[in-house]
């Protein structure tokens, strides 16, 4: 069961991974996402200006900072996937007490820019960019569902809409 476990999550996090590589040609998907989010953040969080002006440098430091433990832990993710049959015990539960201290990482991170956000927004505009980032998630999930069954390139349009 344990084997099952570690196998699926290593499984998607390598799905992540190979969605996450850069592409010739595609070199700016990153970016366009990127654009898309920021839309989607700002208008589900009803940013002034003025908000928006104090919220992104707070939250661009957040993103540089989580992408650094979620690049560490693909890149052992990855080194497991590769060695995993060859693997012994001790080091397979070595890798999965470092993927828990991942998700700790990423979570204690959370909590501290929880924090930081708070300085900058109103608390119910905070509580609503959790909500909008999960959104988000579901959203680009949803598109590379779409694009894999249709066999062709997600639709276009504004990005997600919806109220909150």
């Amino acid at each position: 069961m344990k084997k099952n476990i570690f196998l699926v999550t290593i499984a998607l996090m390598s799905f992540v991974l190979v969605k996450a590589q850069p592409r010739p040609g595609g070199g700016d998907k990153k970016e366009k996402i990127e654009a898309i989010k920021i839309g989607y953040i700002t208008k589900q969080l009803e940013l002034s200006a003025d908000e928006a002006k104090v919220f992104w440098p707070v939250y661009n430091q957040f993103d540089t900072e989580i992408e650094v433990i979620r690049k560490a832990r693909i890149s052992e993710l990855m080194g497991a996937k590769i060695n995993f049959e060859s693997m012994s015990d001790a080091d397979v539960a070595k890798t999965i007490d470092s993927e828990f201290n991942s998700q700790q990482q990423e979570l204690n991170l959370k909590k501290k820019y929880n924090e930081e956000f708070k300085k900058v927004l109103p608390v119910k505009k905070v509580a609503r960019f959790w909500v909008a980032e999960q959104k988000f998630k579901l959203y680009l999930l949803e598109q590379l569902k779409q694009q894999k069954e249709n066999g062709m390139p997600p639709p276009k349009g504004p990005g997600p809409g919806g109220q909150h």
